[in-house]
């Protein structure tokens, strides 16, 4: 019965962790807002760890690229920001001067400077009585000459130059001027995956048209508010635009146009790759966008503030054929961005970031293809633990789920390390760690069903410590019949009718519970199984339904406990006026069937056989033989660490075979040299009784019984000696005594 419980319930365990699995690859594919926020912002976690764990603790040097910072400094020096155009134009031209490749503004500057002559003009009002007409045109060419926009202009047109400028879903109308949109080669089509942003705030034209060059600096935080991707490609007004980084890198590179790589998707088309020369393969997700590959913490890259270049102190070493990004990290300016790395992290360096990576390949990626291998690992290892943990204790459960556990993570580390994807962690993890803890959960409630199962059907025959065994492994055990080697002991008080007689109903009661409870104990205390109360009998086995290679040994210990305990009980009573009480036991081994047996309308777990009949039958013998503990052969084989008395040879009452019968007197290191002495002499005796040498045993057995006055059994023997000497014996006498009483 247990073993079918067992089994529905691994079924079950099966089916529900199964179920987990699927459940996992749901929560992997599916759409549904409440869950897809939660997955995600869970994957975000797991993706700034594994991130931050696997940074460098230097981060690698890019002799390419120079942050030119708008700092604190540089504010204290130059004042607030916006600064004069002019400044900007002798920023730009020394950096000319010192050899920069190319330049590019992480800035906006989307509104006219207002120009010298136009203030001179707002001041003076009109021209004033004291200056000629042509010293007027003179002072207003001389202000015009020093226009920050033109001047700003003029630089940079003298080099390559890259602006920024923002795309955005603000409602607000469209400022400055865009560039051309991003040179692009291959399919474009719909991108409809590319992020569409429909409102612009750019540079002034003419800024814009001097510098011929442009990307936006937009960057999209994801659902937490932290960046972790940007795009390379935007759409906008159904044109695609480069980014700042994206563009910066074309114009460094000298690359005409920039490759593009589609995959049509339904009616549309999305991003495979870029790339801006014949062996790079920018790799991004469906719309352009790419992960930032992060180098470390704020200061990751080459900085050099913007006033020491003003003040022309700096090393044109530093600044020669390299990309030179300008940007702002003072905190007034508030280009600050949450990151995966600091919280607080200069918007300059992300690009920075980017453009290292476009110029050295080096991007993570987050292929189209991985929540497909999460499905499959869901599935796969899903379906794997769901199969085998039900079939294993919780340290095993444990044990393998954390090596798979640790497998996938070491592996999804090993996939970021050596070739940059990025794999979704968070629904495996979390579908391996379902399916983990509902089997141990479940195999803790089934445990605890399985033990009350077993406390049901053994508790009151079997002992607490066996239950608790048997409950490690419950399969094992049932009530369904069977035939085993075991021991069997029969337990009865001696004249109880008379006890009976002499009591009233309640104080035998009282009695009978106060004899059980110590007899019950000590048979648990070993081991022993009680098989039933009959009266004033008790019948236990051992063997069943735990396998106990020493239940004969069991069983004799726990009968020499029990005559101690009835000994104590009998002192007991008498000081209390009660009944004297003494038992007898009867022990026999062997082959027996032993089960769940009765009717449909009471069942018991008993054993049955002539093994248990023997049993019964050696209690009865005890009286006769003056002993309150008899064993048959098989137990005394079975048992050889206890000292035994040879009783007799008998054939007891419905059994045609004669046997050998002992009294267990103790463990045999309780046997003392008189003890040894006296069995010699009791063994010399019945042998010569076996031997029909009638003098020489009852010359024996006379010495025994003159040292051991009490003891009933020689008694016999010398009884039985002279019966046999008037007896014409048959040749084939084996000294059996058969045993007509029960």
């Amino acid at each position: 019965m247990l073993a079918i419980l067992h089994s529905s319930s691994r079924t079950a365990a099966i089916l529900a962790g199964l179920l987990l699995a699927l459940i996992g690859t749901w929560v992997e594919t599916t759409d549904l807002g409440p869950v897809k926020v939660l997955r995600d912002r869970l994957e975000y976690l797991t993706y700034d760890l594994r991130l931050n764990l696997t940074l460098p603790e230097s981060p690698p040097a890019n002799d390419s690229l120079l942050i030119l910072d708008i700092d604190e400094q540089s504010l204290q020096q130059e004042g607030r920001w916006p600064w004069p155009r002019r400044r900007l134009a002798e920023l730009v031209d020394t950096l000319r001067e010192a050899g920069a490749a190319v330049v590019a503004f992480d800035l906006v500057m989307s509104e006219p400077e207002r120009s010298l002559a136009e203030n001179l003009r707002a001041l003076l009002g009109k021209q004033p009585e004291n200056l000629t007409d042509p010293q007027y045109e003179r002072l207003m060419t001389l202000a015009r000459a020093e226009d920050g926009d033109r001047q700003l202009t003029g630089a940079l047109a003298g080099m390559d130059t890259v602006l920024g400028y923002v795309l955005h879903t603000a409602r607000s109308g469209n400022s400055g001027a865009l560039p051309a949109p991003a040179p692009l080669v291959g399919e474009t089509g719909k991108l409809f995956a590319a992020p569409e942003l429909p409102t612009h705030t750019a540079n002034l034209p003419v800024l814009q048209q001097a510098a011929g060059n442009g990307g936006f600096i937009t960057v999209m935080p994801d659902a937490d508010g932290v960046i972790r991707r940007v795009p390379l490609l935007a759409k906008h007004d159904n044109q695609l635009y480069a980014s700042l980084a994206l563009e910066t890198a074309r114009v460094y590179l000298f690359a005409d146009r920039i490759g593009l790589a589609t995959a049509r998707v339904g009616t549309g088309r999305v991003v495979e790759y870029l790339s801006l020369s014949r062996n790079q393969r920018i790799r991004t997700d469906a719309g352009g966008q790419v992960l930032v590959p992060y180098r470390g913490p704020a200061g990751s890259f080459d900085y050099l503030s913007a006033a020491r270049l003003l003040n022309g102190d700096f090393d044109p070493g530093r600044i020669e054929n390299r990309i030179v990004l300008v940007g702002a990290t003072a905190l007034a300016l508030a280009d600050v961005k949450p990151t995966p790395v600091q919280n607080v992290y200069p918007g300059v360096e992300i690009h920075a970031s980017i453009l290292a990576g476009l110029l050295e390949g080096d991007f993570p990626y987050q292929p189209d293809w991985a929540s497909g291998a999460n499905v499959f690992i869901i599935i796969g290892v899903g379906s794997l633990l769901a199969l085998l943990l039900p079939f294993l204790g919780p340290v095993w459960i444990l044990l393998i789920s954390a090596l798979v556990l640790s497998g996938f993570i070491a592996g999804n580390f090993w996939l970021w390390i050596e070739h940059r994807l990025a794999l979704a962690t968070t629904t495996p993890t979390l579908a391996i760690a379902a399916i983990m803890l509902f089997n141990l959960s479940y195999g803790f409630f089934g445990e605890t069903r399985r033990r009350r199962q077993l406390k049901g059907m053994f508790g009151q025959y079997v002992p607490p410590q066996l239950v608790e065994e048997m409950s490690r492994n419950p399969g094992q055990y049932h009530a369904e019949g069977e035939s085993r080697e075991m021991s069997v002991l029969f337990a009865d008080i001696r004249n109880f009718t008379s006890i009976s007689e002499s009591l009233g109903a309640g104080e035998l009661k009282e009695l009978l519970n106060r004899f059980f409870t110590p007899m019950t104990e000590t048979i648990f205390n070993h081991r022993g199984t009680i098989d039933k109360y009959v009266g004033d009998m008790i019948m236990a086995f051992w063997g069943a339904p735990v396998s106990d290679p020493q239940h004969a040994g069991h069983a004799i210990q726990g009968a020499l406990e029990m005559l101690a305990a009835a000994d104590r009980l009998r002192e007991q009573f008498l000081a209390e006026g009660l009944p004297e009480i003494n038992i007898g036991i009867g022990i026999n081994s062997g082959v027996m069937n032993v089960g769940d047996m009765g009717s449909e309308y009471r069942r018991a777990y008993t054993v049955l056989g002539d093994a248990v009949n023997l049993a019964s039958r050696l209690e009865g013998v005890t009286k006769y033989y003056g002993v309150r503990l008899v064993v048959g052969e098989r137990t005394r084989e079975l048992a050889p660490g206890f000292v035994y008395r040879t009783l007799d040879r008998v054939r007891v009452k419905g059994k045609q075979q004669g046997v050998t019968v002992y009294e267990p007197l103790c463990p045999q290191t309780g046997q003392t040299p008189a003890m040894n002495a006296w069995l010699q002499r009791h063994d010399a005796a019945l042998t010569a009784f076996w031997n029909q040498d009638w003098d020489a045993a009852g010359h024996g057995f006379h010495e025994l019984a003159a040292e051991r006055p009490g003891d009933r059994l020689y008694t016999l023997y010398l009884e039985r000696i002279e019966q046999l000497r008037r007896r014409q014996l048959p040749p084939d006498w084996d000294g059996v005594f058969e045993r007509r009483e029960k």
